[in-house]
């Protein structure tokens, strides 16, 4: 019997790359090593979540163990190239600044969908705008994506909702 294989998300020939560094901060791959620090960045900026991922709930009722699932399964997606979540975390690694996902999508002339977020204390230091461009420049310059979406962002969360699938 033939197995079917699932549309790559990236080419098999593309080197993810391990991090991002900029003089401010850097991107890694989450992991569950991160699961307290992360828990802790979370947990801060229920908020700021909210407008990142409306209408999700999340991470209303959040525990640590759920957490340490949820990064777990994330770690598990990168190393199977289906997705890629990086924690943003200043530059001596001691404590997360907010986190990037690259998902596929199903959007039509989008090839991946892109979502940022950084920890509510960062909301008036000017970091979201940085690690947006940063992360837009990153993509241009070191992936293989055409035309990322970033919902929420450069199209509203509406426009989105309604963008007709591939």
């Amino acid at each position: 019997m033939e197995s079917r294989s699932i549309a790559q998300f990236v080419p098999k020939e593309f080197v993810v790359p391990a991090e991002l560094l900029t003089t401010k901060f850097k991107l890694r791959m989450l992991s569950i090593d991160d699961v307290e620090k992360d828990f802790e960045a979370v947990t801060s900026s229920t908020e700021r979540l909210s407008e990142v991922w409306p209408d999700s709930g999340w991470p209303t009722g959040l525990t640590l163990r759920q957490n340490l699932i949820d990064l777990g399964w994330h770690e598990k997606e990168f190393q199977n190239r289906s997705s890629f979540a990086y924690t943003v975390v200043d530059s001596d690694d001691s404590r997360v600044l907010g986190c990037v996902y690259f998902y596929p999508t199903c959007k039509a002339g989008y090839d991946a969908e892109i979502f940022i977020w950084v920890r509510q204390s960062e909301s008036a230091t000017g970091l979201d705008g940085e690690l947006f461009r940063a992360v837009q420049a990153w993509l241009a310059s070191d992936w293989p994506f055409d035309n990322p979406g970033y919902p929420g962002r450069s199209i509203s969360w509406d426009q989105w909702d309604l963008w007709p699938d591939k």
